[in-house]
C-alpha cells in the first residue's frame, strides 16, 4: 500500500464484502473509485448530486466524512428508502481521513 492509499471496505448488494485499496492523490470521488472497481453504480448524472443512483450506506467512518451539502441532502430526501447513514458517493472526495471507511451499496428498487 502506497503512502497516499487508503483502505475501504465495500459490501455489494448481494452481501459480498471486499477490502479495496484506494488512491487519495488522484482527485477521485468514492463514486468514481467504485465505478472504476467495477461496482454496479449507475451515476446517471455523472457526479453532480442530481440523481442519487450512486447512493451508499456508510457502515463505519461516517464521522470522518465531509459535511453533507444542501444539494446532497435534498437529493437523498427524494429516496423512499433513505437511511440516516446514506450518502451520495459522488459527493465524497477520497482523502486520507477516510482510511478504514466501510460502505454498503444502497439497494436499488
Amino acid at each position: 500500500m502506497e503512502a497516499n492509499d487508503i483502505s475501504i471496505q465495500v459490501e455489494d448488494r448481494e452481501g459480498n464484502i471486499s477490502q479495496l485499496i484506494a488512491p487519495t492523490d488522484m482527485g477521485l470521488s468514492l463514486m468514481e473509485f467504485l465505478k472504476a472497481s467495477e461496482y454496479d453504480i449507475l451515476a446517471t448524472c455523472g457526479g453532480m448530486a442530481l440523481c442519487a443512483t450512486c447512493c451508499v450506506d456508510v457502515i463505519k467512518g461516517e464521522a470522518q466524512l465531509n459535511e453533507m451539502t444542501d444539494d446532497e441532502y435534498a437529493m437523498l430526501d427524494t429516496l423512499p428508502d433513505v437511511l440516516p447513514n446514506s450518502r451520495l458517493s459522488c459527493q465524497l472526495q477520497l482523502s486520507g481521513n477516510m482510511d478504514g471507511l466501510s460502505v454498503r451499496l444502497h439497494a436499488i428498487d
